[in-house]
């Protein structure tokens, strides 16, 4: 067992394993044929551009390929160890990477928490979408006041969008990591943007929050309607 760590830990198979998992997204996103609510969210996104591309955590592989292809994009990373796989995976894809952490609780500066914050806004300040997960870690799909903080100091809009796919495996864990499964049907659904005052009170900040949070439920649960299409299973990601 020992030795079976070691493996996964070394930076050899970390960077096959990001590697295959881009290869494997690809393959996805190349096989399935997605239906896409509004039909012009995609058109938007250079129109509202630089933005933050906002999702719930476990449900964001295929986030990558809502990126125009003229348009510049970071995204927030996990400095743990796992998330070393996602980056490379990421980068891959034509993402740019900023390593921090999302918390949005009172251990935020602890975790690398300021450095995420602020490299985040600084990407949107030169001009880069940025995308996130919105909800607190750990906590699956209540949205932090991370994000919507950092839309308030930025001054761009958040755009919550989910992915989702009928051929898929859910795992049980706290985020319910959905895994996508190739040569099926899709579907991709943005809710309208989220606008944060800059002078925007605690009160102010709490209604966004629950915004970013009900906009990112009514897209996932859009999303998987679509995806399993009216007769199709009930099961959600």
């Amino acid at each position: 067992m020992a030795s079976l760590r070691k493996l996964t830990r070394s930076p050899w198979f970390v960077k096959a394993a990001g590697i295959a998992a881009a290869q494997y997204l690809r393959l996805v996103w190349h096989t399935t044929r997605f239906a896409v609510e509004p039909p012009d969210a995609l058109e938007r996104i250079p129109k509202h551009a630089p933005l933050i591309l906002a999702f719930w955590h476990g449900q964001h592989f295929l986030t990558p390929f809502v990126k125009p292809d003229q348009l510049r994009a970071k995204v927030l990373i996990s400095r743990h160890r796992d998330g070393e796989i996602n980056a490379i995976a990421a980068e891959r894809l034509g993402i740019e990477t900023i390593r921090g952490s999302g918390s949005h609780g009172s251990d935020f500066a602890t975790k690398g928490g300021v450095f995420g914050f602020n490299a985040l806004v600084r990407a949107l300040q030169d001009g880069y979408n940025v995308a996130m997960t919105a909800d607190v870690p750990k906590v699956s799909r209540v949205a932090g006041l991370g994000i919507v903080k950092i839309a308030q100091v930025s001054g761009r809009p958040i755009y919550p969008v989910a992915i989702a796919t009928r051929r898929r495996i859910v795992l049980d864990n706290w985020d319910r990591t959905t895994v996508n499964l190739p040569f099926g049907r899709g579907a991709g659904v943005a809710g309208a943007p989220i606008h944060v005052p800059a002078d925007a009170d605690a009160g102010t900040l709490e209604l966004a929050r629950r915004a970013v949070e009900e906009a990112l439920n009514a897209a996932t649960a859009r999303a998987y309607e679509l995806a399993d299409g009216a007769a199709g299973d009930k099961a959600r990601g």
